[in-house]
């Protein structure tokens, strides 16, 4: 579930936090978002978890948050705007039009880690699916010389096209001619109609060999598509078994990953961080993020 600091008055929190210490305003416990109890992994999984840490670039997402939910007018703007819209309009294009609700899934230092890259690394192309407003992908994209993104939501695809990436229709992607040296799909594979058609999709679309995939998912695993403001049951329903977060883990490795042609190199356990509103400084989700790459194996075609 999402959770939340427990001040909940924007007025209260403004007045109060310039009377509290740094270190006494950090001391929720974060140390939850990380924790990983190997020996729940699958043995193929133990070598392969990287532990990561609260970061200095996590830190200034959190405190950007915090700045923000105690802006209390436009807090009340928000939620008046949100009310009113969200019977017509999905709740991502009423972020996208309102400006809000920017997520954060790893930091640079974090993304370099998984991927065992320095900070002078590049190469050629980036492809970030559902990017939303782009938060995200200008992590990855200094790494890259071509940014490319795709977006279903129209006033997400505004801020996208602000930040000079080149959106591309979620139909055309994988037909462009070209290949791409890394794919992200972060937080999409509970959100999509055929998760595994388009694992198929990416696997076919990045460079041989040495092209990746990071892939960030919430766990527990609990698939649903927003259609018009309302939610539904994906046509492609994946069953993710396991009851902790390490079983998930693995299942995922073992029964889906392994399924269309993957194999994983590395994966960690971060927060998956939404801005907050007038009645919470942030939100947060488990994620397990996976670097994962094309197996020699045959795959099961799923069409």
């Amino acid at each position: 579930m999402w959770t939340g600091k427990y001040v909940r008055s924007p007025l209260v929190r403004s007045l109060f936090m310039n009377m509290v210490s740094e270190s006494e305003a950090a001391a929720i416990d974060t140390q939850e978002w990380y924790r990983c109890c190997p020996e729940l992994l699958g043995e193929s999984m133990k070598p392969l978890f990287i532990q990561s840490h609260l970061d200095t670039g996590t830190k200034a997402f959190l405190k950007k948050s915090v700045e923000k939910s105690g802006w209390m007018f436009t807090q009340l703007y928000h939620s008046f705007v949100s009310t009113v819209l969200s019977p017509l309009v999905s709740r991502t294009s009423i972020n996208g039009f309102l400006g809000r609700g920017s997520m954060f899934v790893f930091s640079e230092d974090q993304f370099r880690q998984l991927l065992r890259i320095g900070p002078e690394w590049r190469a050629e192309r980036l492809l970030d699916l559902g990017a939303g407003d782009g938060g995200v992908t200008e992590v990855m994209g200094t790494h890259f010389r071509e940014i490319y993104a795709t977006e279903v939501s129209l006033p997400m695809k505004w801020h996208l096209q602000r930040r000079n990436y080149k959106l591309l229709d979620i139909n055309e992607w994988q037909q462009t001619g070209f290949q791409y040296d890394v794919v992200s799909c972060l937080n999409l594979l509970d959100r999509c109609e055929d998760p595994l058609h388009l694992l198929q999709d990416i696997r076919q679309s990045l460079v041989p060999n040495t092209g990746r995939l990071i892939l960030a998912a919430v766990l527990p695993f609990q698939p649903y598509v927003e259609v018009g403001g309302r939610w539904q049951r994906p046509r492609q329903h994946l069953k993710i078994k396991g009851k902790t977060w390490e079983e998930q883990v693995t299942n995922l490795s073992n029964e889906v990953f392994r399924r269309v042609g993957f194999e994983v190199e590395a994966v960690t356990r971060l927060p998956y961080l939404c801005e907050g509103d007038m009645y919470n400084d942030y939100y947060v989700l488990d994620d397990a993020v996976f670097v994962l790459k094309a197996s020699e194996e045959s795959t099961v075609s799923v069409y």
